[in-house]
């Protein structure tokens, strides 16, 4: 008997996963293959905290697929070599995977596998993933492809498995033998499936309540938040059996009896679900464009810019020592969990980009390291974004200070994450460079020796930044670019005059909320 194998990617679930389910249809062997390919483990965005969490949840995976009968092996080496030591020992009847929208050289990987198929006469099946359309030119016919798509009836998983002894000899990897050594992330998260479905039900019932309000800033987005994003990375849960749950949440909350309380979940509620729709619509973009993390959406605009990497500069950026307490904390929140709320996230980005000029591929490498969630189609288009290298969307230019105090006034955020500024009095916790000398005495936190100077004018800089970019769009080539990328990769749910997409274009937006 044939091996019909599933080669998990990041989809590592069994419920609304087409591929398992149609392997499980045929009588032959069902075997899972999860591989940890060498060339992966070189990509300037990788981190060995990727592949833990990565390998932990394959592990909760194969412990289920081996409970209803099939076999699963996670292993190491390049995808070829793997299914050529399969081959060699076993027959394949098919092979079943989802698309996957990762940078070029996943995107490389896939096309020299295909090819590896071809040759072999072995079938490759491959399933859409979420909602992310393959084989677009445009978004003109995405928005309708996407909600058909996401509104359809999860597949169920499957109830048994057959796997029965093989001569295949391929075994299992320790995650030890790999000599990867990831950071030790202060935040432990349980991997899974069935962890996935617990956090979300937590939070549709219990800490949802206030998303719509409280996600933004880092002190109540730690438990506002759904949390999920580490899950849906890794595919442990799908996109529509979230709005699928999530929907079934709002349907229960409206049959209720209306209160203030209703109302809050039913707004918070239907806040995520409109953010769960961005999820593919960002992917999207580097599935029509591969190369993302290596080359700038305007790549006129990009050179224009002329950024070079101030090594200085990148040090204090990159290790939350820039001497902004706010930003200070939200960095060294991320360097020490791997995860922050999204707004954080967009602010480190654009400091990084309009108020300390540092090129955006380093920075964004840097950063796609530090997320434990890391999805690159959603990472490397709001680098595009924040970095404001794509010439399409507004400028975004995050004021520290402005951030600061809307979302930390009285500083508990920043002393929990920078315990130098702990007895720094609060009229002064988002400037403390301001105290006097014999004030920064009496509470033992000189400026400059315990905690640094800020690196550079604060908004000065920014300021400065945006108006060198704005200069940088208003070239004729970058314009012409500009208007190309539109057409490719604008969004198409409200269609935009052109007469409104150049003042839309050069409208500067001080981010404040």
């Amino acid at each position: 008997m044939a091996l019909e194998i599933v080669w998990f990617k990041r989809d590592l679930r069994l419920e609304d996963n087409i591929a398992v389910y149609e392997a499980s249809l045929n009588k032959s062997h069902f075997l899972g293959l999860f591989i940890i390919e060498p060339t992966r483990l070189k990509q300037q965005d990788f981190d060995p905290i990727h592949l833990e969490w990565e390998y932990k949840c394959a592990q909760k995976l194969r412990r289920d697929i081996l409970k209803l009968g099939g076999n699963m092996i996670i292993t190491y080496g390049e995808v070829e070599d793997i299914f050529n030591q399969v081959i060699s020992e076993q027959k394949i009847s098919k092979i079943h995977s989802h698309q996957e929208t990762g940078t070029k050289w996943s995107y490389d990987r896939d096309l020299h596998f295909a090819k590896w198929c071809k040759e072999k006469n072995i079938s490759w099946k491959e399933y859409p993933t979420n909602a992310v359309v393959r084989g677009l030119k445009n978004r003109d016919d995405w928005y309708k492809i996407r909600t058909k798509r996401l509104m359809e009836e999860l597949v169920q998983k499957p109830k048994k498995l057959t796997y029965t002894n093989t001569r295949l000899q391929l075994k299992c990897i320790k995650f030890e033998d790999l000599n990867i050594k990831p950071r030790n992330l202060t935040e432990k998260l349980e991997p899974g499936e069935e962890q996935a479905i617990k956090i979300l039900n937590d939070f549709l019932y219990k800490r949802g309540r206030n998303y719509r309000f409280e996600m933004s800033s880092p002190l109540t987005a730690n438990q506002s938040c759904s949390r999920l994003s580490p899950y849906i990375s890794t595919g442990c849960i799908s996109i529509r059996k979230i709005i699928n749950v999530t929907s079934k949440r709002i349907n229960e909350l409206k049959a209720e009896e209306k209160t203030d309380n209703k109302k809050k979940w039913i707004n918070s509620l239907n806040s995520f679900k409109s953010r769960l729709a961005w999820h593919c619509h960002f992917i999207q973009k580097l599935e029509l464009q591969t190369d993302l993390n290596t080359k700038a959406m305007n790549h006129q605009l990009d050179l224009r810019l002329e950024k070079k990497l101030d090594e200085k500069r990148f040090e204090a950026w990159s290790t939350g020592n820039t001497g902004w307490p706010f930003f200070d904390a939200c960095m060294r929140q991320l360097l020490s969990t791997g995860w922050i709320n999204f707004r954080m996230r967009a602010m480190m980005m654009s400091v990084a980009s309009y108020t300390l000029w540092l090129p955006w591929k380093d920075t964004g490498n840097f950063l796609a390291r530090q997320f434990l969630d890391y999805e690159p189609g959603i990472h490397w288009s709001q680098v595009a974004m924040q970095s404001g290298t794509t010439g399409i969307n507004t400028v975004r230019a995050y004021s520290i200070l402005k951030q600061s105090t809307d979302h930390d006034p009285d500083g508990v955020y920043i002393r929990k994450w920078v315990p130098e500024l702990s007895n720094i009095p609060t009229q002064y916790i988002h400037e403390p460079w301001k105290m006097s000398k014999n004030m920064q005495q009496q509470i033992k936190c000189k400026i400059g020796i315990d905690y640094p100077k800020p690196l550079v004018s604060e908004k000065k800089a920014r300021l400065e930044g945006v108006s060198k970019s704005y200069k940088a769009r208003g070239n004729s080539e970058v314009r012409k670019v500009s208007k190309e990328i539109n057409k490719k990769h604008g969004s198409r749910k409200k269609q935009r005059r052109n007469s409104k997409l150049d003042k839309k274009q050069t409208r500067f937006r001080n981010v404040t909320k």
